[in-house]
């Protein structure tokens, strides 16, 4: 029952009451797992493509830039860094006995010996004051970390991984805030402007400007761009009530009801906000040094040919069904059959004895939404959602990148169509946003709301229930216009663990 003070709190965040009462039979009910058909595989869901071909795509968005169009590159960058650092934290929780245990084993063996490799290593005085060496002991070792995580030091542990020192480079060492300038002017700008967002959290909005400020007239002068760079939050309205394990509403020592940040689905709202025709999407801890950056920029222009490619023909089709002309109607039913047919792998059968208009009205309702092309990667072990064919409530099946979460675990034949995945997804998207007749989507209707997650935490040692909304290219990208490219492992070079900086794909060659 919700009391008036709890009214206000909700205006105040800009939630309405029909929003929390849909959260809580979310609790009550679950989210149903996901119907897989089949795993989507290369030529059958994933797109491969021919060098020729490849080359020609190149050229076809390279000609789009030059003639006007409007691009943009999108980041999600609001996480802290503090699930990076998980190992050094726990080093700095175990006895000096155990923490001279620990630097004999790894990861710590690894991270001492190379202490020098790290981009932030300059930055250290414990690492400065013993340049040449790289065996500390347990206390030498704890002030190395606590002078890296720790306030007074560099602070790691609490800040964005936007912010932090990734890798070297001739005029100083870079951070992936930096790194994504740089990959905004060699793929997503013309060639006068870059424009580039940043999704960051309100407490690391100040540093993220700071940065920006000590950095963006370099690399203007050195890519021979102007950038428009903006920032967003992820919005009050998207946070979700939290329960008890009885689903009850938590209150807080105030009274309050305790809401928590939706996951990061809740960004397509920053995402419908922007005036753009073509985004592309990366997250912020996959990047390069600039001389590893050759792979990502050329499949980065493919993805965005493809997706040019495809457009051209879903709105040569749309264009057709609109027609006035009998004949150029016809044609493009026909055209829209064999796309619905050959490209979404639907069953257009019983389409053939439709009327017209209910043909056109099948068309349109399939093709005229947002476009996204997504790159797929061979599955090597890395984490992350897979691509898979999964059948929707209507009958038909779509492509769909689905979380294992979405996985019925106690579904065997589910589970082995799962094992049968042999992609899985980079984050690694490229969006059109605006209909055949040059008009934004709203992209708030085309989210099922039926994908999220539930997951369980703590506040204060008391257990309690949250609620994610549907991922941002799961759920909250379900009901667009969705193909698959394989693209190689190269591309995908995430920072996930303070080790993953020592990898050669993030040292400088």
């Amino acid at each position: 029952m919700l009391t008036n003070k709890d009214l206000t709190q909700l205006k105040t965040k800009g939630i309405t009451e029909s929003n929390i009462k849909e959260q809580l039979e979310h609790f009550a009910k679950g989210f149903a797992f996901a119907n897989l058909q089949k795993a989507a595989t290369l030529n059958d869901g994933i797109l491969s493509i021919s060098d020729t071909k490849k080359e020609l795509l190149i050229t076809k968005y390279k000609q789009a830039v030059n003639e006007g169009l409007k691009t943009l590159k999108f980041v999600p960058a609001s996480g802290a860094a503090t699930r990076m650092f998980k190992a050094l934290f726990e080093f700095l929780q175990q006895s000096e006995l155990e923490q001279a245990e620990s630097l004999t084993k790894a990861p710590f063996l690894e991270f001492f010996k190379r202490i020098n490799d790290f981009a932030f290593a300059d930055d250290v005085p414990s690492i400065q004051n013993n340049k040449n060496n790289n065996s500390f002991n347990a206390q030498e070792a704890r002030l190395i970390i606590e002078q890296i995580l720790m306030d007074g030091g560099l602070n790691y542990g609490h800040l964005p991984k936007g912010l932090l020192k990734f890798h070297k480079s001739e005029n100083g060492n870079t951070t992936p805030l930096e790194e994504h300038l740089t990959e905004t002017a060699q793929y997503a700008s013309n060639s006068t402007q870059g424009r580039v967002h940043f999704t960051v959290s309100p407490e690391h909005h100040k540093l993220f400007q700071q940065q920006l400020a000590g950095s963006i007239a370099e690399y203007e002068s050195k890519h021979n761009i102007k950038y428009d760079v903006s920032f967003s939050f992820q919005k009050q309205s998207t946070d979700t009530i939290a329960v008890h394990p009885n689903n009850e509403a938590f209150r807080q020592e105030n009274g309050e009801l305790l809401f928590r940040p939706a996951g990061h689905g809740a960004l397509i709202e920053n995402l419908n906000d922007l005036d753009a025709e073509l985004i592309f999407i990366k997250n912020i801890d996959n990047v390069v040094p600039e001389d590893q950056l050759e792979d990502t920029t050329y499949y980065k222009q493919l993805l965005a040919g493809i997706l040019l490619a495809k457009k051209e023909t879903v709105f040569t089709i749309l264009h057709g069904i609109k027609s006035d002309n009998t004949k150029v109607v016809n044609e493009a039913i026909e055209q829209g059959m064999q796309f619905l047919s050959n490209e979404l792998q639907l069953n257009t059968e019983e389409l053939q004895s439709c009327s017209t208009v209910d043909k056109v009205e099948f068309i349109s309702n399939k093709l005229n939404r947002p476009i996204r092309i997504c790159g797929m990667v061979k599955n090597e072990g890395e984490p992350g959602g897979g691509p898979f064919w999964v059948k929707q409530s209507d009958g038909s099946s779509s492509l769909q990148i689905v979380e294992g979460a979405q996985i019925d675990p106690n579904n065997a034949e589910q589970q082995a169509i799962l094992n049968a995945s042999t992609h899985f997804n980079p984050v690694d998207l490229v969006c059109y946003i605006k209909d055949f007749e040059g008009k934004k989507f709203d992209l708030a209707k085309f989210v099922d709301a039926n994908t999220g997650f539930i997951s369980e935490k703590t506040r204060n040692g008391e257990a309690l229930k949250a609620l994610e909304l549907p991922g941002l290219w799961n759920g909250a990208m379900a009901h667009w216009l969705t193909f698959f490219v394989e693209v190689p492992v190269s591309t995908f070079n995430p920072v996930k663990t303070i080790m993953d900086l020592l990898r050669p794909q993030h040292q400088r060659q």
